[in-house]
């Protein structure tokens, strides 16, 4: 077989043929349509006649040629598929495959075989290998159509495997933020707590937002609900950060007045900008004498239902914690009966909008749902989720911001 002259046209293209059959890359060729494929093939007449064989099709196909395995190596980037043979000077049989398979990355390899090696072509795709092409045994459109076929194969492989990988790490990810989610640490009967968590992020299990329960004596319970100004992973954490802090100053018995002082040192040294900052509303539960000490730190207040009324906590608002370190001022709630409810909640509740205007729900707002008859209907348990979606239908959609809510009841609740 003669080796073709540079310049002569083939199959009508203006494509210019290399030696070996090789094709010159075709500039005018859309990227989506055009194949990059690497023939790594020893003997000049097959690669001639592989370049014959695309020619003859108008394959869109730009064919580099490599003799030798190192050379391959070479002219590798860049090639959306490697067609090999199996006996080359520097690599033989399955050997040669594993190298090109280890250097192709994303390329899609198939192997081409004489008709002695068959059974060894289909060891190759057990290998690796996306196909096999007999010597001999194909014409110009059994070809094309098998590296085509071979590099969405390819794609597809891989497309598979980073959907896997997202898959697993999505898993991963939310054990792990389903462990961080807090656990109330209380045993007494005497109350109820139904909580209810809700991140602003698509697809995360936490944000920002935080909430826990402590329970350090058997009339005492200490309850928390923040906020952490942010929507990402880092104010996540930041969260998760505060909520232990708090839980274990709690537990060591710090004083009440000491304790959120020392939550914004925890939080001014661990946040990454100094602009973040936190608000945090946090209650003591004196159960015997049916009272409670409510602190806010630029938070937005308890709602208490008991009476077939509800009505904010009139605690002093006080600051955010991290922008300036202040004291918050403690207020003590006398609950008149034994039928009460005390609702905590992140203000990612009441900043929706209503009725698609400007004004949000906001406290007021949320005091009027639950005033509503239909509030009355719900079971305790399902309120903060029943709270959530009238929330939503007033805004029209989901809300954008966190929200976590704490609903402790004692008696019918109301």
């Amino acid at each position: 077989m003669t080796r073709p002259h540079r310049g002569a046209g083939l199959a009508g293209s203006s494509v210019v043929p290399y030696p070996h059959g090789g094709l010159a890359r075709h500039a005018n060729l859309p990227p989506g349509e055009r194949l990059r494929v690497l023939l790594v093939e020893d003997d000049e007449g097959d690669a001639f006649l592989v370049g014959e064989l695309l020619a003859e099709t108008n394959s869109m196909i730009e064919l580099l040629v490599a003799t030798s395995l190192s050379e391959a190596r070479q002219r590798i980037t860049g090639v959306d598929c490697v067609l090999l043979d199996l006996g080359l000077p520097d690599a033989q049989g399955l050997d040669g495959l594993r190298q090109v398979l280890e250097m192709s990355s994303g390329a899609a390899v198939c192997v081409l075989t004489g008709r002695s090696d068959e059974h060894l072509g289909i060891m190759a795709v057990a290998e690796g290998a996306q196909d096999y092409l007999v010597k001999g045994q194909v014409d110009g459109v059994l070809l094309t159509r098998a590296l085509r076929y071979a590099v969405e194969r390819k794609r597809a492989d891989e497309n598979a495997r980073r959907l896997r990988e997202v898959e697993l790490r999505q898993a991963e990810s939310a054990r792990l933020e389903r462990g961080l989610l807090p656990q109330p640490l209380m045993t007494t009967d005497q109350v109820a707590v139904h909580t209810f968590y809700r991140p602003g992020r698509h697809a995360a299990l936490i944000g920002g937002d935080f909430y826990d329960v402590v329970q350090t004596r058997p009339d005492r319970l200490d309850l928390i609900v923040g906020d952490v100004c942010g929507h990402g992973v880092d104010e996540a954490a930041l969260g998760v950060e505060l909520r232990v802090a708090w839980r274990a100053l709690v537990l060591a018995g710090v004083p009440d007045d000491e304790v959120l002082p020392a939550l914004e040192q925890v939080l001014m040294s661990e946040r990454r900008l100094q602009e973040i900052f936190a608000t945090v509303a946090t209650t003591r539960l004196d159960l015997d004498a049916n009272r409670a000490t409510v602190r806010l730190a630029g938070h937005p207040p308890p709602l208490l239902l008991s009476g077939g009324r509800v009505a904010p906590v009139p605690a002093p608002g006080g600051r955010l914690l991290g922008v300036r370190p202040r004291r918050p001022i403690a207020y003590d709630l006398e609950f008149d009966t034994d039928d009460w409810s005390l609702l905590m909640y992140t203000d990612g509740l009441i900043e929706g909008r209503v009725d698609a205007g400007d004004e949000r729900l906001d406290v007021p707002g949320l005091s009027g749902l639950l005033d509503e008859p239909a509030s009355r209907a719900v079971s305790l348990p399902e309120l903060p989720a029943w709270l959530v979606g009238q929330a939503e239908r007033l805004n029209g959609g989901p809300l954008a911001d966190d929200v976590a809510m704490l609903l402790v009841s004692r008696g019918g609740g109301r």
